[in-house]
């Protein structure tokens, strides 16, 4: 240890010294090197002065110090190389100074004299100067005005076609000044203040225009009635002219145009129509189109304003909305539209000319309305038409005006078709209300036959000459070989009611043919038509008047005859009314499909009904008289001869089955067997009445005396036709119960019961047990005294032990 630290000690060696001392220069080299530099950071530097070894800052200054030393001598050395020229120098300039100042007097001087010599043209030049600026600037000016000039003539322009209402005009010219004028001066405030009023101005103008839209709308909305009055009077001018051609020339149809509206030929074929139909006093009136009646200019003007603003569609919405509003309230039909023709005709005048004008539009300009647009409109409306006229037609009571209706709803279609709006539901809808004016036909001619049956005095018709004959058969097809061999004065069979009826049902087809006009239907249809309605006529109208009439307490008997005459003969007459209809139609009647007439079947069902009647009313006549009998069932004997009440009602059906000489054979046969029935059961209810407690063997022979007129009378043959004793027939229940109780012959009927050859074979064992006990309950209280008599006593025993055997009978037929 001790021998390291004595070699630290020690002094380095030579050669070791000289190593370190060139390794020392070379760092302070770097150093004043990066010193010098200007471009380098010297904190760096000279931190690694202070943070070397030690010592090494005195080094550092030793050897800066002999650097600058350095230094010195080298810039002293350069000094002195460059002396001798610097001296050199300074003795040339100041030989140069004199030469300088003299030159720079003369200068001075020669500016002085040029200075005074240009002075006048300084200012010559200086005024020539001013002119060239001032005609500059007017050349500036000019240039400008002439741009500026064009700008404030369009303006002017503008504001005079603005005056004037010219807007698409004025338009065009606002577009004139934003992309051509005003651009080219658009510096000036003027143009700016311009430029800033054309928005302002395009608004007034839409504001203008869309007023002048809300008048035209109001204004069509006041003229659509006008608009479409004319068009369906044009409309029915065409058909009546094609109706007069067809009828000349005999063709079915022909066509030509039919009229202008809006500027356009529209042609349909025409139809057959009553010359006297509505609109036909205006036949000779000038043609007037939609342009003459509705000024359009106010649309076209607003539509253009909106297209040139590129706002259309803001327009074309608007325009379609309010005209969809305006439909609505054209299509609102007035509350007693139903009343009048009148409120009809204002009703499709106003719809006619709102879709008149609509046409107009969709031809007159270009997407403003479309196809589309004008047909969801009409669908639409006529969706509401066809409720409107649905509701409103079932309160028309009146035919007439239902015909009217009918017409002015064909025409109404044919004028819009003609303007290609669908309507083949308007035909659809005319048949329905066909049966609303059948409907009407039908009580009206139910009013007709009322009155025609009210004022009947049912009796022949009396025919004095040959000439009434012949204007009743005219009337009525009448032919009888029998009644035309009379002589005159004669009667017909039928009534007064009977060619009035048949007049009345000719007149009905008439009036059912008239709507079936103009409704582009076949003959065959039209003949179906009027088939159908004529059988509703007959089988529910005169059907049902013919039954009311039957009913009526005040129709009597012979009434009632004279009724079922009647519907004779009618019935008779259908096969004429078919033939009737058939020339009217030009449709045979053996064509397939072709319906009948069922006339037959209601007046045999009338004739039934009558027939009915006749025997009601008969036996109530009947039980009149029976009600007057007035027997006295306790009497002793009888008084020898009929009772009166019997023999008033015997002559009252001998006068009454007289009238039923006229009737068919087996009508008055039924009658007088249902006569001659009923009066035998109501002599065998009065009989058997339970309120009648006893009878006696008196009234008994009386009651047989008035059987047995009742049987003559049955054998007197009151009406012809009957074989043999059919008509005594009737009575022969009594018959066999009075014989039965006058011959006192108990054995017999209950020895024969059931035989079929029983001589009481018609007497039921609880008809005669209910007889004999009334008799039974007789005796015993007239005869007080007759169980002290034999015959008596055994008659009583006789009685007690047949009913007993009767009762027996009975309890069996019910077991």
């Amino acid at each position: 240890m001790a021998s390291k630290r004595v070699h630290a000690a020690l002094p380095d060696p030579p050669c070791q010294r000289q190593d370190d001392n060139e390794a020392e220069e070379k760092v302070f080299g770097n150093i004043f090197a990066e010193l010098e530099s200007v471009t380098l950071p010297l904190g760096t530097t000279l931190r690694s002065i202070y943070n070397d070894q030690p010592n090494a800052h005195k080094r550092f200054m030793e050897k800066l110090d002999a650097r600058i030393r350095n230094h010195d001598r080298e810039i002293e050395k350069m000094c002195n190389f460059h002396h001798q020229g610097f001296v050199d120098a300074i003795t040339e300039l100041l030989k140069v100074r004199t030469d300088a100042e003299k030159l720079m007097s003369q200068v001075t001087d020669t500016n002085r004299r040029l200075q005074e010599a240009g002075r006048e043209v300084t200012a010559q030049t200086e005024e020539v100067i001013r002119c060239r600026i001032q005609q500059r600037n007017m050349t500036t000016t000019v240039e400008k005005l002439q741009l500026c000039i064009p700008v404030l003539e369009m303006y002017s322009k503008l504001k005079e076609q603005l005056e004037s209402r010219r807007y698409y005009a004025a338009l065009k010219t606002m577009e004139q000044l934003e992309k051509v004028y005003i651009p080219r001066v658009s510096q000036y405030r003027f143009c700016q203040i311009m430029a800033e009023n054309l928005p302002i101005l395009r608004e007034e103008i839409k504001e203008i225009s869309m007023s002048d839209l809300k008048d035209f709308l109001e204004s069509i909305r006041k003229h659509s009635d006008k608009v479409g009055e004319t068009a369906m009077r044009q409309a029915q001018q065409h058909r009546t002219f094609n109706s007069a051609v067809v009828r000349q020339a005999g063709v079915g149809h022909y066509t030509k145009p039919l009229y202008s509206l809006n500027g356009q030929t529209h042609t349909h074929n025409s139809h057959t129509m009553d010359d006297d139909a509505e609109y036909d006093d205006y036949a000779d009136d000038e043609i007037l189109t939609a342009q003459d009646l509705v000024d359009f200019s106010p649309v076209y003007r607003c539509l253009h304003i909106y297209t040139v603003l590129g706002d259309r569609e803001t327009f074309e919405n608007y325009y379609r909305k309010q005209r969809k509003k305006q439909a609505r309230l054209v299509l609102q039909p007035q509350a007693n539209m139903h009343e009048t023709v009148e409120g009809y005709r204002r009703y499709f005048n106003q719809i006619v000319g709102f879709f008149v004008v609509e046409d107009h539009i969709l031809h007159a300009t270009q997407g403003l309305v479309t196809r589309a647009f004008t047909d969801e409109l009409w669908n639409m409306a006529l969706s509401k038409i066809i409720a409107v006229l649905r509701t409103h037609s079932s309160y028309c009571e009146d035919p007439d005006l239902v015909l009217e209706l009918k017409n002015l709803i064909v025409i109404f279609a044919d004028t819009l078709q003609g303007f290609g709006f669908p309507v083949n539901r308007l035909f659809d809808l005319l048949f329905e209300v066909r049966d609303q004016y059948n409907e009407t036909l039908l009580k009206k001619w139910a009013l007709v036959f009322r009155e025609i049956f009210e004022l009947d005095n049912y009796s022949p018709i009396p025919v004095e000459t040959e000439e009434e004959y012949k204007l009743v058969v005219s009337r009525f097809p009448f032919h009888d070989a029998e009644v035309e061999k009379q002589d005159f004065p004669k009667k017909l069979p039928m009534s007064q009611s009977v060619p009035q009826i048949y007049m009345q049902v000719k007149e009905f087809i008439y009036a059912s043919l008239k709507f079936s006009e103009s409704l582009h239907r076949s003959s065959t249809e039209i003949d179906d038509m009027l088939r159908k309605s004529t059988n509703l006529l007959l089988t529910r109208t005169l059907s049902c008047c013919l039954q009311n009439l039957i009913k009526k307490p005040h129709i009597g008997l012979t009434e009632l005859v004279q009724i079922i005459i009647n519907t004779t003969h009618l019935e008779q007459a259908c096969r004429y009314l078919e033939e009737f209809i058939t020339n009217i139609t030009n449709v045979s009647p053996e064509t397939v499909h072709t319906t009948r007439l069922y006339g037959l079947s209601t007046f045999k069902d009338a004739r039934h009904a009558a027939e009915g009647e006749i025997y009601t009313k008969l036996n109530q006549k009947i039980d009149e008289f029976i009600q007057l009998a007035d027997y006295e069932w306790g009497m002793a004997e009888s008084d020898g001869r009929a009772s009166g009440y019997l023999m008033d009602l015997i002559n009252f059906l001998r006068s009454t089955f007289q009238v039923f000489t006229h009737l068919p054979g087996k009508v008055a046969q039924t009658a007088c067997m249902s006569a001659c029935k009923h009066l035998s059961t109501s002599l065998m209810q009065m009989l058997l009445d339970t309120e009648l407690k006893q009878i006696s063997m008196g009234a008994i022979q009386q009651f047989n005396l008035d059987v047995i007129q009742c049987e003559l009378f049955a054998s007197s043959e009151p009406v012809p036709g009957f074989q043999g004793d059919t008509l005594q027939l009737a009575f022969i229940d009594l018959r066999q119960l009075l014989d039965l109780f006058m011959v006192w012959d108990w054995s017999t009927y209950l020895a024969d019961y059931g035989q079929p050859t029983s001589k009481y074979l018609r007497v039921n064992p609880a008809t005669a047990l209910a007889l004999l006990e009334k008799m039974k309950d007789t005796n015993k209280k007239n005869n007080i005294f007759s169980q002290f008599r034999k015959n008596d006593r055994d008659k009583q025993k006789l009685i007690e032990t047949v009913v007993k055997q009767l009762r027996s009978l009975v309890s069996g037929m019910s077991s």
